[in-house]
């Protein structure tokens, strides 16, 4: 598999001013796929730590922020010899621990030698109460599912993608019924790397929809474990609407189709809940197509 966001990896190692870095995303798009990837091709040796129902690592992180310590703990965890310039350290699901979080803040001030990724689902909205954010101490980036042209290239397709690429407009129109199929079949697929690993191997239709299922069966269930449960009812339903919403002509989001008589104010907190986890994207419309666009907003 081919992810642009590796070139974006390589960028960050070279940087003389490196933080830590956070990278955000849904389930399911490849985080950790990503980072163990990076680590593989990119470094002499690769730690990896993931927090989920990790409580040897939660007793480690809750005593103090000495990093000395803290990199003798990693060590023995992860099985690595954790050195400053070719080790790359992997935080997975650094949300299940607040403290990881916040030693990344001490690790930028006291060992920013070492270079470390932390990687979590809901990141932001699934924090402890309390926990102290290491604002302007670590760098993020955005990982989402597969575009087009990553899908042609883990298709196979990557002279397709290279006139992408290259914005070769003259042969793209010359096989433009060849992307019309390919686009048709990116539709129905999507970007997940699980689902197209799926499709690419034995190109079964049904076994793509199973794991997309799955996939949104996952979504609701975290929607129980990290969401506050007096929104978790108004979640669901608003989860629930927005495929109908989305075949609307004028694709305009209603809250009465949520719920007859539903108003903004009832749902706002639930919508905002899922932008903030990337499980959907809210465009607002502007009155005016001026700069800066932000004044113009329509809500």
């Amino acid at each position: 598999m081919t992810r642009k966001a590796l070139e974006s990896l390589k960028a960050w190692k070279a940087k003389s001013d490196r933080k830590p870095l956070v990278i955000r995303g849904a389930r399911q798009v490849g985080k950790t796929w990503l980072m163990k990837e990076f680590g593989r091709t990119e470094y002499k040796n690769c730690a990896y730590i993931n927090f989920d129902s990790n409580a040897r690592m939660l007793r480690l992180f809750s005593n103090d922020m000495d990093i000395d310590r803290i990199l003798t703990g990693l060590r023995m965890e992860s099985a690595c010899d954790i050195e400053a310039h070719d080790t790359l350290v992997i935080f997975d699901e650094i949300q299940e621990c607040a403290a990881a979080l916040t030693s990344l803040k001490y690790f930028c001030e006291n060992a920013p030698e070492y270079h470390i990724i932390a990687a979590g689902s809901l990141l932001g909205v699934a924090l402890h109460a309390g926990a102290s954010f290491p604002v302007g101490k670590i760098e993020f980036m955005d990982l989402y599912p597969l575009d087009f042209t990553e899908f042609l290239l883990a298709s196979g397709k990557s002279e397709l993608a290279g006139l992408i690429s290259a914005h070769d407009v003259a042969l793209i129109k010359t096989f433009s019924d060849t992307f019309v199929e390919l686009l048709k079949t990116y539709y129905f697929t999507g970007g997940m790397p699980e689902v197209l690993a799926a499709f690419t191997l034995k190109k079964d239709y049904a076994k793509v929809r199973e794991i997309q299922r799955r996939i949104l069966e996952t979504y609701e269930l975290d929607f129980s474990k990290h969401a506050p449960s007096e929104i978790v009812p108004r979640l669901r339903m608003l989860w629930n609407s927005i495929p109908s919403q989305l075949v609307r002509e004028n694709r305009k989001f209603v809250y009465g189709l949520v719920r007859e008589g539903a108003r903004a104010k009832e749902y706002e907190s639930a919508l905002a809940w899922l932008c903030d986890c990337g499980l959907a994207y809210r465009i607002v419309r502007v009155s005016k197509p001026a700069i800066p666009l932000q004044a113009y907003e329509d809500l």
